[in-house]
């Protein structure tokens, strides 16, 4: 009986050593990298973990990110105590007592979870072994998987604890681990759902962040504010009971009201979204002319990157409201202008033309499908998501239907520049980037109606010719026909009637800016432009007076910055400089100013004279009595033929801004009422410019002033709006009979000849 009992210790000891080898061999095996690698110390001493490039506007304020996960790092120091505080209590109350392996707390998961199978025991996992998970992942989900991946957790864990502090552990863990909606990271979580930095979150808003972390879907502030508010004050009543929160302060955290300040940082979304995208090319094409000090590129979306921007936020914030309350306007007037005529429900060949643009068309195509499958198969109707200046709607609709609404949609460009630099201060590219990706500010060219006639007439100073100068309104023809008319009838209209090169403009009369083009010369008003930095191919036609050429908002703002400028032009620029994460400035950009004036001072103080005399009494007069602006603004309206285009451009001694209106299919505006600059465009600047007039942050932008104008300057600017023809012109005249162009006058006409030499 001795012996059996010896022999059945003797097995279970066998037993048991034969366990312990298997555990033991088990271990070395997970140890040694078996079942997968496991860091080296080297390795976990090199970490390194990929973090978004910002987008910061000229104050430091965030504007946007680039990036695969969304990761910002900040030292512990930036920590608050309670958030701290928040994540012990919760996640590892005996952080500061164990070496990686809470041995407790195992011993609980092990006994509850796999002998009772109790689900409420939780993971057991210190910080240090999330840290591991976070930075080194889980591959396997099966049983056997699940327990190499604790050990090779708890491995790391024991290493990293012998390497690194409590504090840069925790700074690791918090700068690393995953919140709702892919966030990674605290300061990016702060960001996102409080708008504030890590450094400024209330105890309420830390532990609203730090619940998440126990399932970041399920406790997301955003989707589920009453679920996440339970947890955060479970989270408050860890701290409590731990002693970092007194009972009256847990309290006070519990009846704060959880409000989010919730900002959209992905690429379709947030402010700035259209300059953003034209950042994101600018900044990959510079990047890849720059090696780190290793000789390795910079990469945009992992290497956490600082991109610092001229963009004001607020102005910016201000451009966009304005745009869409303007636009959402201006867009239900336009579908109502055509009713049941309009194009995009009745013009099929429009609609077809749109479609053959499509990729499932050429793709269906490319398999062999006949037209009339294709329009089968994109007539039929499923859950889409369309555009409306209410909401994104949710519709059951076709890629016909789609297309059919898409076109319906005004869009729109604007930017605005600081003229003494260049520096882009605003830049809306379109409605909506999320349904409308083409950008109207850099990559559109649209025809620049009567924007140009300022540079004409500035060419007509230049050249020789009196700002006292007159023109009668009345029609000639040019060469092939060309016959410009004016929006207001001939005959309502005195024929012995002149107008004033100032008044003619403020007017925006038609034929006599091809008249003072004419008497100019062509090819000197081309010259001109592009001494004004247009780099557009202009037509050397009467009609390019008109605005017939095309240009981006961009070039257009260009030219214009020389009126604030002294005369000197100035390129639109955004970027001032790219830092790495530490801060080293690798990259940096100063304004481009013209080395040569555009024009004479001379000319400067007269045509902001003509363009101060458009916003007063003219064409943009709207800005004084509608809008009721008391600023010191000179500007431009401008509508292309058949109402196409709306433009505005505002000059102001601080700002320059250029707005376009139009339909991308050149559907146009039903009527010049609606369809003009002075109502498709000037809104949304005057709009603008109203908000920055009720903030006294920007008294130094809208009190500023325009330079007096010279005293030996000043019959130029008060001679008479019009002059009737003499007694002998109106006897020898017929005012019936139609006037013919006869000859281009060369080299800045008659006029030239009496040039004066120096007019500064």
């Amino acid at each position: 009986m001795a012996f059996s009992k010896r022999k059945l210790l003797k097995r279970i000891a066998y037993f048991l050593t034969g366990i312990l080898s298997l555990l033991i061999l088990f271990y070395l095996s997970v140890l040694f990298g078996l079942w997968g690698p496991v860091p080296t110390k080297k390795q976990l001493s090199e970490i390194q973990q990929s973090e978004a490039s910002e987008v910061l506007a000229f104050d430091g304020e965030l504007l946007g990110k680039y990036f695969r996960f969304d990761r910002q790092s900040i030292p512990y120091e930036e920590f608050p105590e309670h958030l701290i505080h928040a994540l012990v209590a919760t996640e590892d109350s005996r952080f500061y007592e164990h070496n990686g392996i809470d041995g407790q707390s195992l011993f609980r998961v092990f006994f509850k979870t796999l002998l009772l199978q109790d689900a409420s025991a939780g993971g057991g996992s210190t910080i240090t072994q999330q840290l591991a998970k976070n930075l080194y992942g889980r591959h396997d989900v099966n049983k056997i998987g699940i327990v190499v991946t604790k050990l090779r957790e708890s491995i790391i864990a024991r290493r990293m604890e012998k390497m690194y502090s409590k504090e840069e552990i925790l700074t690791l863990y918090l700068n690393t681990v995953p919140f709702s909606d892919n966030t990674f990271g605290i300061e990016s979580a702060s960001k996102k759902f409080f708008n504030k930095p890590t450094t400024d979150l209330t105890v309420a808003e830390a532990a609203t962040l730090v619940g998440t972390l126990k399932a970041s879907n399920y406790f997301n502030p955003r989707l589920y504010p009453d679920r996440s508010r339970g947890r955060r004050d479970v989270v408050i009543s860890q701290m409590e009971r731990y002693k970092y929160l007194l009972p009256q302060l847990a309290d006070d955290a519990k009846r704060d009201t959880l409000k989010l300040d919730y900002q959209y940082f992905n690429h379709n979304q947030g402010v700035a979204t259209y300059f953003r995208e034209q950042l994101r090319r600018d900044v990959t094409r510079i990047l890849d002319t720059l090696r780190d000090e290793n000789g390795k590129p910079y990469n945009l979306y992992n290497d956490g990157l600082k991109i610092h921007t001229t963009i004001d936020y607020t102005m910016q914030r201000y451009a966009e409201e304005a745009m869409f309350l303007h636009m959402s306007k201006l867009q239900q007037a336009y579908e109502d202008s055509w009713g049941n005529q309009a194009p995009w429900l009745t013009n099929t060949k429009l609609i077809e033309a749109e479609a053959k643009k499509l990729p499932i068309y050429k793709k269906l195509l490319q398999e062999g499908l006949k037209v009339e499958e294709i329009y089968d198969s994109l007539n039929i109707p499923r859950e889409r998501q369309l555009f409306s200046y209410d909401s994104v709607v949710k519709v059951q609709a076709s890629v016909m239907d789609s297309i059919k609404h898409f076109t319906k949609f005004l869009n729109v460009g604007n930017v605005t520049l600081e003229p003494q630099t260049g520096a882009v201060k605003t830049w809306i590219g379109g409605v909506d980037f999320s349904a409308f990706q083409f950008d109207h500010v850099s990559q559109s060219k649209r025809q620049v109606g009567s924007t140009f006639k300022p540079i004409v007439y500035t060419a007509a100073l230049e050249n020789g010719m009196e700002a006292c100068s007159y023109f009668s309104m009345e029609e000639v023809t040019y060469a092939d026909d060309y016959k410009p008319t004016n929006s207001s009838k001939p005959e309502d209209e005195d024929p012995y009637l002149n107008y004033s090169l100032k008044y003619a403009l403020s007017k925006s009369v038609n034929t006599i800016a091809v008249k003072v083009q004419m008497e100019t010369g062509i090819e000197n008003v081309i010259v001109q432009a592009e001494k004004m930095g247009i780099t557009s191919t202009l037509p050397k036609v009467p009609s390019l007076a008109l605005g017939t050429a095309e240009m981006s908002v961009l070039d257009l703002a260009k030219a214009y910055t020389a009126f604030s400028n002294d005369g000197y032009i100035s390129s639109p620029y955004y970027i001032t400089r790219i830092e790495t994460k530490e801060g080293k400035i690798i990259a940096d950009f100063t304004p481009q100013i013209s080395e040569e004036k555009a024009f004479t001072d001379v000319t400067r103080h007269l045509m902001v004279d003509m363009m101060k005399e458009t916003v007063n009494s003219g064409t943009a007069s709207r800005l004084r009595t509608t809008y009721r602006l008391p600023n010191d603004i000179a500007g431009k309206t401008g509508t292309t033929q058949n109402n196409r285009d709306a433009w505005f451009v505002a000059v102001t001694p601080r700002l320059t801004s250029v707005t376009w209106v139009g339909n991308d299919l050149n559907i146009p505006f039903r009527s010049t009422a609606l369809g003009q600059g002075a109502n498709a465009a000037l809104p949304l600047f005057a709009q603008f410019y109203s908000s920055l007039n009720a903030n006294s942050d920007y008294n130094s932008i809208t009190n500023a002033r325009f330079e007096e104008i010279p005293e030996h300057l000043l019959d130029q600017t008060l001679c008479e709006p019009t002059k009737r023809d003499g007694f002998f012109k109106r006897l020898f005249t017929n005012p019936e009979k139609p006037k013919e162009h006869k000859q281009e006058k060369k080299k800045g006409g008659l006029f030239s000849i009496f040039k004066k030499k120096d007019k500064n």
